[in-house]
C-alpha cells in the first residue's frame, strides 16, 4: 500500500486489495469457516453479502463488524450479549465507527469473565454470602447478574471479598459506580468526538480502513495508559488540596 499526502495534509492511499471481497477472500482474512460465517450472518451479527448477479460480495463494513463479534466473544460475552451489543450499533455506521466502538468497549480488562451459579461462587469466595454481599459485590463490579447465574470477574473476587470482611457499605460501592458510570461516559463521548471529528476524516476512503483499524489497536494501551496516570494526577491533587488550604 503506497502513502502519500493529499490536500490539507490528508493521508491517501493506494489500495493494495480490492474494495470488495469474494467470500473466500473474506474468510481468509477474518479467520473463520464458511459455516461460522453463515452462522453470524443468519444471526444478524454481519449484514448479508452485496449481491452482483449471482455472486456474493463483502466490503470494509463487513469486515469492521465480524472484527467486533471476534473481540466481543473474546472478552467473555455470550451470543445472546453479542446480539444486543451489535443490534445498537446503527445500520450506517461506517468501518471507522465500528473500530471506535472496539475501542471504547473495555478492551484493557484481562480479567474476562466467569460464568457461575450461586454455589460455584460461594465456594471461588470462599464463604457463603447474603444478598446484600452479592448486591455489593455487583456495586464493585466484580460481577454481572445474567438471569440466575453471574458473570465474574474471579481476579477480583477476592478482593471484593475482602472488602465485604472490613464491612465495606453498599452505599459507598453504589455511590462510587456512579461516578464511574457518569464520567466514563462523558469521558467516552468526548473521546469519540476526538477521533470521530479529527482522526477518522484522515482515512476517510474505503482502502484506508486497514490502516484506520491498526491506528486504532495500537491506540488502546495509550490511551488506558493515559487514563490511568491522568487518574491517578488528579488523585494526588485532591489529596493534597486540604492540607494546602489548611496551610
Amino acid at each position: 500500500m503506497v502513502k502519500s499526502e493529499g490536500q490539507g495534509g490528508r493521508v491517501t492511499h493506494a489500495a493494495s486489495e480490492p474494495a470488495e471481497l469474494t467470500l473466500d477472500q473474506l474468510t481468509a482474512r477474518v479467520g473463520l469457516s464458511v459455516r461460522t460465517l453463515r452462522f453470524y450472518t443468519s444471526r444478524g451479527l454481519v449484514p448479508p453479502p452485496i449481491r452482483r448477479g449471482r455472486s456474493g460480495y463483502y466490503s470494509a463494513i463487513h469486515v469492521a463488524r465480524i472484527e467486533l463479534v471476534l473481540e466481543l466473544q473474546s472478552h467473555g460475552f455470550t451470543l445472546s450479549a453479542i446480539e444486543r451489543y451489535v443490534a445498537g450499533i446503527p445500520e450506517d455506521a461506517s468501518p471507522e465507527d465500528i473500530s471506535l466502538a472496539r475501542t471504547m468497549l473495555a478492551p484493557w480488562q484481562s480479567d474476562l469473565p466467569v460464568e457461575m451459579d450461586r454455589e460455584q461462587l460461594e465456594i471461588r469466595a470462599g464463604r457463603s454470602l447474603s444478598a446484600e454481599d452479592v448486591a455489593t459485590l455487583q456495586a464493585l463490579g466484580v460481577l454481572r447478574l445474567r438471569g440466575t447465574t453471574y458473570l465474574v470477574a474471579s481476579n477480583q473476587l477476592a478482593i471484593g471479598v475482602r472488602l465485604l470482611e472490613l464491612g465495606f457499605p453498599r452505599d459507598v460501592a453504589v455511590a462510587a459506580a456512579a461516578v464511574y458510570q457518569e464520567h466514563g461516559e462523558q469521558m467516552a463521548k468526548e473521546l469519540y468526538d476526538v477521533i470521530n471529528g479529527r482522526l477518522a476524516p484522515l482515512y476517510d476512503d474505503a482502502a484506508q480502513s486497514d490502516h484506520f483499524r491498526e491506528v486504532m489497536e495500537r491506540l488502546k494501551p495509550l490511551s488506558v495508559g493515559g487514563l490511568v496516570t491522568a487518574y491517578e494526577a488528579a488523585v494526588g491533587r485532591v489529596a493534597r488540596a486540604p492540607r494546602e488550604k489548611s496551610n
